[in-house]
């Protein structure tokens, strides 16, 4: 399993992803499921990703390849030189399609699940900052300012605090501080999701990946944050009025 939480704001995106994609005694995997692409000052690209991760890295796979066939024919398409982050939302739901029948006899076959999705986010140069989320059908939907975060995998116990806390004018720290929270409730409540986690932060008209940063199990500023939210938490339990007394 896994948690993935993507953040749109009127400042730009925050993305979080755990590495876990396996878990029991003595069986657990990590694998990394946000990928990032760049031409700076023109585009800053993210991808995370949920699911069955051979179809998520056959996603991966042939988009690295059809940047590397553009390099030898410019008139390939590629989510590099797709001309909006929406036509890069269609190349990558094409592309689930395409893997998706190309497995779907064997893992049908086999009983195994195919699902998978994936968070598409990002801007373009000329562009505004935009959030999709693709299903396994290769079907869509865009991040609003009613809905401005998608979280894909084990999402129920990261929900409570962003629906409390963000808005579009959220500013990126607090935000920040809002994805981490979100997955340090994920980690406590869920062991099919674990350290260590991927950040990145594309600011609006940066046209880059302006934050990356790898946290690992015993980074000490996650730390810090996870204790002063649970004893946040402890002290308001504490202070609610007695009311069924």
């Amino acid at each position: 399993m896994t948690y993935c939480v993507a953040i749109k704001l009127d400042a730009g995106l925050v993305l979080l992803s755990d590495t876990r994609t396996n878990a029991g005694l003595d069986n657990i995997s990590r694998y990394g499921k946000m990928h990032c692409w760049e031409v700076p000052g023109e585009r800053a690209i993210a991808l995370m990703t949920a699911g069955n991760l051979s179809i998520t890295q056959g996603l991966v796979t042939r988009l690295e390849k059809q940047i590397e066939l553009s390099e030898l024919d410019p008139e390939t398409e590629t989510i590099l030189n797709a001309d909006s982050m929406f036509r890069v939302a269609q190349i990558v739901g094409e592309i689930m399609r395409q893997v998706q029948e190309r497995h779907r006899e064997g893992m049908e076959a086999q009983g195994t699940s195919f699902d998978a999705t994936v968070i598409v986010a990002g801007q373009r140069k000329g562009g505004s900052v935009r959030l999709f989320l693709v299903y396994s059908a290769g079907n869509f939907i865009e991040a609003t300012r009613d809905t401005p975060f998608f979280q894909i995998g084990e999402h129920k116990y990261g929900k409570p605090i962003l629906d409390r806390v963000i808005t579009p004018e959220t500013p990126l720290g607090k935000a920040k501080l809002a994805a981490c929270v979100s997955m340090d409730s994920t980690l406590r409540s869920n062991l099919s999701v674990g350290m260590p986690l991927d950040l990145a932060i594309i600011e609006t008209d940066s046209l880059k990946i302006t934050e990356r940063r790898r946290i690992e199990a015993d980074d000490k500023d996650f730390g810090r944050l996870s204790d002063a939210w649970s004893k946040a938490l402890n002290s308001a339990f504490h202070d609610l009025p007695h009311v069924f007394e």
